[in-house]
């Protein structure tokens, strides 16, 4: 890269840059800090855990945001500086260092703009993602624990916290259903764009003539319910089973009935959770998944009331919204965004940022058009 080159590249990434700080409204931000911290030095905070908990969590991301905005701010100008000295002195490897530091600048700065069209009412909270396989037999669940894993894996490479609530082991191989959170700032509104129908076509392995195969699972994401939220549950809207924990091949976690089932008559919602030994525990943690799930059913609806007031077709994820082709050859496609990737076990292996950015600016631009329609 010449000299112009990284100049040019530089002042692109410094107007990026002060584009998405302004989205960002870092006055508003510090203004925020100043009264977390007051809030979280106050003597009495803990006499409400899960209000200190809100507290300290909002104070750790917000501080998190500022730090991330300040440290680009530094790299560029030190980017900037290091170029400059390695020019004068003809210093080849501080200039490949400088080269390299600008390709991250640009990959770290596009994340941060990706992270500003994340403006839904529900897209600043943590994530309860289900999965569930679909057609396809042993395939279909061998597929569905894949893309857990993917998820898992994704959230791991983050940094982000996770917690599986409940997986229902398939008789052959891998799973059923699964429910898991991820606890994370903006989980929420980063995931969603992953709900629909995802599709894997391989060769079998569970078929004994090793024929291609077809299979399906579906993701669910949702966004964790607040104190905030009116959702109320009445107990006799619910039935509530409890049974015995277990592992894959029936092997039991343990000997009491801890695990817990909850159906939400009205709707057929059905929500479980066995990761505790306590069953307190357990139900306390299912009716959480189950008001968010009843929370995501009020806000489609309410959605799809605006869409026919307007007079459009909501707009829906459809079937099949993504490929994971491995035979005959190596795949994976977003039939929504036509972002694609010829390394499939890369992907399997959680690095799914790139499909996920491409889905967030995909699903911008439809909100945009949408607007401008109406």
């Amino acid at each position: 890269m010449t000299g112009n080159d990284f100049s040019a590249e530089l002042r692109d990434l410094n107007s990026t840059l002060e584009s998405v700080t302004t989205v960002l409204d870092l006055d508003a931000l510090r203004r925020e800090q100043t009264e977390l911290e007051a809030a979280a030095a106050a003597p009495n905070l803990w006499d409400d855990t899960t209000h200190a908990q809100q507290v300290t969590s909002r104070l750790s991301a917000v501080q998190s945001e500022l730090n991330r905005v300040e440290n680009l701010r530094r790299r560029l100008d030190d980017a900037e500086v290091l170029w400059e000295l390695a020019n004068a002195e003809e210093d080849t490897s501080a200039v490949a260092e400088a080269n390299r530091e600008l390709a991250d600048l640009r990959k770290s700065i596009d994340e941060l703009e990706v992270r500003t069209l994340l403006s839904g009412e529900y897209d600043a909270r943590e994530a309860l993602v289900s999965i569930r396989s679909g057609a396809g037999g042993a395939d279909s669940s061998d597929f569905a624990e894949q893309l857990m894993r993917m998820y898992l894996r994704w959230a791991e490479r983050h940094g982000y916290p996770t917690e599986v609530y409940d997986v229902s082991y398939a008789e052959e191989a891998g799973i059923k259903s699964a429910t898991f959170a991820v606890k994370a700032p903006y989980a929420y509104g980063t995931l969603s764009v992953e709900q629909g129908t995802h599709r894997v076509v391989r060769i079998s392995k569970y078929d004994n003539q090793g024929r291609r195969q077809t299979a399906f699972a579906a993701v669910e994401v949702v966004p964790v319910v607040e104190q905030t939220d009116d959702i109320d549950i009445p107990d006799d809207e619910i039935r509530v089973d409890v049974y015995r924990s277990s592992g894959p091949g029936g092997q039991g976690v343990n000997t009491t009935d801890s695990a817990v089932r909850i159906t939400h008559l009205e709707t057929g919602i059905v929500v479980s959770c066995q990761n505790e030994r306590s069953q307190l525990q357990n139900r306390a943690t299912a009716m959480a998944v189950l008001k968010a799930k009843l929370l995501a059913r009020r806000r489609n609806e309410e959605q799809a009331k605006i869409d026919e007031l307007r007079g459009s077709v909501a707009a829906s994820w459809g079937e099949q919204m993504r490929s994971y082709v491995q035979h005959p050859y190596q795949m994976v496609k977003d039939l929504r965004t036509g972002w694609e990737s010829a390394n499939v076990m890369a992907v399997y292996d959680g690095e799914i940022d790139g499909l996920i950015e491409a889905g967030i600016r995909w699903r911008k631009q439809q909100q945009n058009l949408k607007v401008a329609q109406n």
